[in-house]
């Protein structure tokens, strides 16, 4: 049985930073492309930043470029989002995303994902 679990979200000010993290079970996990996406109320799902296999490429949304990093760590099965400068525009729930796909062109999108995380929630007062 898959699992995928986040942690790291909670409330900060505007300018402060905070880490994701995500942890999968019950895959290959270097067989998976990773990724990150948040959805704010009412508004659609977004990708933030994907990683391919073996961390060699990384992707990321215009609206993050220069603040967030995403990295990953095999040996442990997990994937982080290092978020720095964080606006209020930032908050959301961030969701952890695994896809099993052997091309990545871009940022991934929903339909590529294969298991998602219950999401954590990044808060960012003014």
């Amino acid at each position: 049985q898959v699992q995928v679990v986040e942690s790291g979200g909670g409330l900060v000010q505007a300018g402060g930073s905070l880490r994701l993290s995500c942890t999968a079970s019950g895959l290959i996990f270097d067989d998976y492309v990773m990724g990150w996406f948040r959805q704010a109320p009412g508004k659609e799902r977004e990708a933030v930043s994907c990683i391919s296999w073996r961390g060699g490429r990384t992707l990321y949304a215009d609206s993050v470029k220069g603040r967030f990093t995403i990295s990953r760590d095999n040996a442990k099965n997990t994937v982080y989002l290092q978020m720095n400068s964080l606006k209020p525009e930032d908050t959301a729930m961030y969701y952890c995303a695994a896809a099993l796909t052997e091309v990545l062109l871009g940022l991934l999108v929903p339909i590529e994902v294969n298991y998602w995380g219950q999401g954590t929630q990044v808060t960012v007062s003014s």
